[in-house]
């Protein structure tokens, strides 16, 4: 699969109606929450991505009864689980493949007082550190050990007891673990500078469903009353909020008329306001959003006339998984931007890959881009590439679909990690991808 590769051809106008998948970060923690109980857990909108199918892998092979009982549904059932699967060779090798794996060890250490994670891979944008998930679960109690020569992590904690934690950084992952092994810790936990996005708040939501007892969510400051154990429920994940981005983005730089069906508008946040200062016409009609077909899209100024900025921050911020879409829609604009990514670095590189495509862009340095918007005077043109991770990876298939001639995107599985089918259905639209063996 990792060796296949995008051939793309671009400058066709799309048209239709696309409804997003399940959300894969949100996907990601609430299959490890299944762990957190013996009964059955009815999961709906489970995207049928890379990422999610190894978690679903890593979590049959701790002896998780899954089961798929609908399209992109499943139920999972944690009544016997096999720790000694932690020390096998597969776990180590599939565990390291996806960092969702590293949400595990809340869950287990709750349940079973101690996990095992070999350090986590995934994504080339910049050093992603654990220490906040440690750190919070070693307040609860946890004691960790790291075997150097087998790069693993090794947790125990049989006793975990509520206290108060202040996050040292706002890690949606970190505090979905540290939420998870409170929620059955002895005693009240609270948790400051907790992250508080729609799909952290939607763990939560599930987590009381099960029986817990969390206050504060959507905020980011969590009170969680510890409980002895959790029962079974249903539970249906988000439209994913980066596919939403993306096919925005999409519409505009293809000139596209696209209707995005069931998009849960009021779980947005300050998406849809982005991409209004970006210049993007849209409608919303009930839950779908319609992008009529706009000749060019011109980017605001801020009030005194100087250059907007694009920057990502911790929710309700913008999130950092869309600012590479935004960049390469400003590639087409008319205007100019200043994208700050604050959150990662490294994730801008792939921008020389635009460049060698024609755009304007100033790379300032690893957090800072100025995009020179072309106003569709002179198109991108196709050219050989490869995708570095899975947001550039589709930034990179926008800007070839929007340029003139023939592209090559190589290294798609970091594409297929976090976008189901993608090629299908945009090709449903109108689009011309064909994805080739190498």
């Amino acid at each position: 699969m990792s060796n296949q590769s995008f051939k793309v051809v671009g400058g066709k106008k799309l048209k239709g109606t696309i409804t997003p998948q399940g959300a894969k970060n949100e996907t990601l923690q609430i299959l490890c929450a299944t762990l957190l109980t013996s009964e059955k857990v009815t999961i709906a909108n489970v995207p049928d991505i890379l990422d999610v199918q190894r978690l679903i892998a890593l979590l049959k092979g701790l002896g998780v009864e899954v089961k798929k009982v609908g399209k992109e549904k499943y139920t999972f059932q944690a009544k016997k689980v096999d720790l000694t699967y932690f020390t096998t060779e597969e776990y180590q090798r599939d565990a390291k493949s996806i960092r969702g794996s590293v949400m595990l060890i809340g869950p287990l250490l709750a349940r079973y007082g101690k996990g095992f994670l070999p350090q986590p891979g995934g994504d080339k944008i910049g050093r992603r550190r654990l220490d906040t998930h440690f750190l919070g679960l070693q307040k609860l109690g946890a004691v960790f050990n790291y075997d150097d020569d087998k790069k693993c992590y090794f947790i125990e904690g049989d006793k975990l007891k509520g206290t108060y934690i202040l996050m040292d950084e706002i890690s949606v992952t970190g505090t979905a673990n540290v939420v998870m092994a409170a929620v059955m810790a002895k005693g009240t936990t609270e948790i400051y500078n907790a992250a508080c996005e729609p799909y952290l708040q939607q763990l939560c939501k599930m987590l009381n469903k099960m029986g817990a007892k969390i206050e504060g969510v959507g905020s980011n400051l969590l009170k969680i009353k510890g409980v002895n154990s959790l029962k079974g429920t249903s539970h249906r994940i988000l439209p994913d909020m980066i596919e939403i981005g993306s096919f925005i983005g999409l519409a505009a730089m293809t000139q596209s008329e696209i209707t995005i069906k069931n998009a849960k508008v009021k779980e947005l946040g300050n998406i849809l306001s982005v991409f209004q200062r970006m210049g993007v016409k849209m409608e919303i009609q009930k839950d779908d959003i319609f992008i009529p077909a706009q000749k060019r899209y011109e980017i605001q100024t801020f009030i005194d006339g100087s250059i907007m900025t694009v920057y990502d921050a911790p929710w309700p911020g913008f999130t950092p998984d869309l600012l590479s879409i935004v960049l390469v829609m400003a590639t087409q604009a008319k205007g100019s931007v200043l994208i700050h990514q604050k959150m990662f670095e490294s994730r801008l590189f792939f921008v020389d890959k635009l460049i060698d495509m024609g755009a304007q862009i100033i790379l300032c340095d690893p957090h800072r881009a100025t995009v020179i918007g072309l106003d569709r005077r002179y198109p991108l043109k196709g050219i050989q590439m490869t995708s570095p991770d899975i947001r550039a990876g589709v930034s990179l298939l926008i800007a070839a679909l929007s340029a003139k001639g023939t592209s090559i995107i190589h290294n798609i599985h970091q594409i297929d990690r976090g976008y189901q089918n993608i090629d299908t259905r945009l090709n449903a639209l109108g689009a011309d991808i064909t994805r080739i063996d190498n």
